[in-house]
C-alpha cells in the first residue's frame, strides 16, 4: 500500500490545516483564494491571472476527468499552489492523457488534498484573503506561519511582468466547432484588425476575437502606445491578467494615450486599468470572485447572465462620476462589473465573457465589440 505524504497549509493568521501531499513536493507560499468552479480545473491552473495565488477548489472532486491537450488557457501552470479536498486519480474520460497528480508533478505545481476546504472557504469568507504557503518538506507548524506572514502582499505587486509574452504575435485558431454560438452571416463578415495587449491573456479570448471575425495581433504589456498606434489597427482589447492594476503606470500610461484614438475593450484587469486610465480609483476586494457562477445584470435590458471570474480588485466608479456609466452590476454584491465612456467608444467588463471554463451567458461581449468598430468606420 502506498504511504501518504503529509502537507501543511499555513496560513498567515496563524491557522493551519493538515492534510496530504498531491503533485510536486516542497514549498510553496501565495495569497490564498477559492474558486467556486465545478469544472474547469485545467482551466483555471492555466490562467495567468492566477499568478501570485494558492487557488482552493471548492467542490469535493477534483481531477476525475483528468488532464487532457486542449483545455488549457496558456502555455504554462500559473497557479502557486493548489488545495482540494479529494484528489481524484482514476479520472474516467475519453480525452484524458494524464492524472491531475502527474500534470502538477510534471509542472512543479505543490498540491495539498485532504483538508476540509470547506472550513479554509468560510474562513477566507469571514477573515479575507490572506497570504498562506503549503509545505511538503518543513512539517513545523509555528515555522509555516512566519513564513506565511513573511510572504509579500499582492497590493502594490507588478505580476504583469512575470506573465506577459515576450514579443508580438499573430493568433488564428477560433473557437472549436461545438462552442460556436456565431451565425455564418456573422463568421463570413468584415474581418477587423484587432490589437490585444497581454497583461495575461487567456488563449480562449484570442478564440473568440477570431471566431467574432478578427485578426489578431498580441503585443506585450510594455508596448507603447504610438507603436500600437502605427499598426492602425481597427480596435484594441485589454486583456485579463494578475494582482494589483495600481504598479502597472507603464500600462496605464499607454491607454490614456489610446483614449479617443481606437475603440477599446477591456477585460477583467483590463476593464480595472481603463478605470485607472480615465482618472479612476480601484480598491481590494475582502476575497475576490472567482468561480463559474457569479450572477451579473447588464442594466441596458436587466438581463442577468451568470459568469466566470477571477478578480481580488475592483473600479470604484465614485471616482468616474461624470465620465463614464456603470454598465454591469454583480448581484452578490452590487460591486461594478462594467462600464462604458459617457462620449468614447471604450467599454469594458470585470468577468470573463471568452466562457473558459463556462458559462457561454456573455459572449455576446465580442460581437458587441464588433459592432462599436463597424459603427467606428462608418462615422470616419
Amino acid at each position: 500500500m502506498k504511504t501518504l505524504k503529509k502537507a501543511i497549509l499555513a496560513l498567515a493568521d496563524g491557522t493551519v490545516f493538515e492534510g496530504y501531499s498531491f503533485g510536486a513536493e516542497g514549498e510553496a507560499s501565495g495569497e490564498v483564494v477559492f474558486n467556486t468552479s465545478i469544472t474547469g480545473y485545467q482551466e483555471i491552473l492555466t490562467d495567468p491571472s492566477y499568478k501570485g495565488q494558492i487557488v482552493t477548489m471548492t467542490y469535493t472532486q477534483i481531477g476525475n476527468y483528468g488532464i487532457n491537450n486542449e483545455d488549457i488557457e496558456s502555455g504554462k501552470l500559473w497557479v502557486e499552489g493548489f488545495v482540494v479536498k479529494e484528489n481524484f486519480n482514476y479520472p474516467s474520460n475519453w480525452r484524458s492523457r494524464v492524472t491531475l497528480n502527474d500534470y502538477l508533478k510534471k509542472n512543479n505545481i505543490i498540491g495539498i488534498y485532504g483538508i476540509d476546504t470547506r472550513a479554509l472557504t468560510k474562513h477566507i469568507r469571514e477573515q479575507g484573503a490572506i497570504n498562506g504557503i503549503i509545505s511538503t518538506v518543513d512539517l513545523d507548524k509555528k515555522s509555516l506561519v512566519e513564513k506565511a506572514r513573511a510572504h509579500p502582499s499582492m497590493v502594490g505587486l507588478d505580476l504583469v511582468t512575470h506573465v506577459t509574452c515576450n514579443k508580438m504575435y499573430k493568433w488564428d485558431e477560433g473557437l472549436w466547432g461545438t462552442e460556436s454560438h456565431y451565425t455564418e452571416h456573422e463568421r463570413e463578415g468584415k474581418r477587423f484588425n484587432v490589437v490585444v495587449y497581454d497583461f495575461g491573456v487567456k488563449y480562449n479570448i484570442l478564440r473568440n476575437l477570431v471566431h467574432a471575425g478578427c485578426n489578431v495581433t498580441v503585443v506585450p504589456s510594455y508596448t507603447a502606445a504610438q507603436d500600437v498606434l502605427e499598426m492602425n489597427p481597427d480596435g484594441i482589447v485589454l486583456s485579463n491578467g494578475p494582482g494589483d492594476p495600481e504598479p502597472l503606470t507603464y500600462a496605464i500610461e499607454n491607454i490614456r494615450m489610446l483614449i479617443g484614438k481606437k475603440p477599446l475593450f477591456g477585460i477583467c484587469l483590463g476593464h480595472q486599468l481603463i478605470g485607472l486610465a480615465l482618472g479612476g480609483r480601484t480598491y481590494k476586494l475582502k476575497f475576490g470572485h472567482h468561480g463559474g457562477n457569479q450572477p451579473v445584470m447588464d442594466l441596458s435590458n436587466r438581463k442577468v447572465a451568470i459568469t466566470s471570474q477571477n478578480h481580488g480588485f475592483a473600479v470604484d466608479m465614485d471616482s468616474l462620476s461624470g465620465i463614464a456609466e456603470i454598465t454591469h452590476i454583480n448581484l452578490n454584491d452590487k460591486t461594478v462589473e462594467g462600464l462604458a465612456h459617457k462620449t468614447l467608444p471604450i467599454f469594458s467588463v470585470q468577468y470573463h465573457p471568452e466562457a473558459s471554463p463556462g458559462p457561454h451567458d456573455a459572449d455576446y461581449l465580442f460581437r458587441r465589440f464588433i459592432k462599436i468598430m463597424e459603427e467606428q468606420q462608418v462615422s470616419c
